[in-house]
């Protein structure tokens, strides 16, 4: 049934769908309300209907990204898996896969967003820390027994260092080959399924 409760929920999320493919494509200061709520095909008046501020709605686009993502992560993980990849290869794989380097605005908000999330407001700063400890988690996760366990937060700052690097270089030959390479030097490092 078509209530206008329901029509709201479903233009909040609508307006938060397009705030976290927008934050990622353009950064937090590249997005407008007036241009998101345009793109969400939404009239600019209606914004605060559904979020106190810009802030507000950043910072839940910013988590909407960071789910969003990490779903990805994981069904490509468990179908990787299910071939008998390791969960740590999986993770490398798709996080440094030439996919990822070619698509920011459907990837990781911590990779597309780093460098900016330190200059926001309080509450934005809040939602991107959040984001950060769930990539070290998830990278955490896979690790092998063993492997000490300031290795994850390492690990995901390489994997999102190389990742903006390789965004830098472009999608050509150079910022393939830096994924490549440091895909190889983390599965050297810390999956036990590569023979050394």
């Amino acid at each position: 049934m078509d209530t206008p409760r329901n029509r709201k929920e479903l233009s909040h999320e609508r307006i938060v769908d397009t705030a976290a493919r927008a934050i990622r494509r353009a950064g937090f200061n590249g997005v407008g309300v007036a241009d998101i709520m345009k793109e969400a095909g939404l009239t600019h008046g209606g914004f605060y209907a559904h979020f106190a501020s810009r802030n507000a709605l950043l910072a839940e686009a910013l988590e909407r990204a960071g789910r969003d993502s990490a779903a990805r992560i994981d069904k490509n993980a468990a179908s990787r898996q299910a071939r008998g990849v390791s969960a740590f290869r999986a993770l490398v794989d798709g996080y440094l896969s030439e996919r990822h380097l070619a698509s920011a605005e459907s990837g990781c908000p911590v990779a597309a967003l780093a460098s900016e999330m330190p200059r926001q407001a309080p509450e934005v700063r809040e939602a991107a820390a959040q984001r950060v400890r769930s990539l070290v988690a998830r990278v955490r996760a896979t690790l092998p027994a063993g492997a000490a366990r300031d290795s994850a937060a390492l690990i995901a700052s390489q994997l999102v260092g190389t990742l903006q690097l390789a965004r830098a270089l472009g999608d050509n030959a150079e910022g393939k080959a830096l994924l490549a390479a440091t895909r190889r030097s983390l599965l050297a490092q810390f999956d036990a399924t590569t023979t050394h």
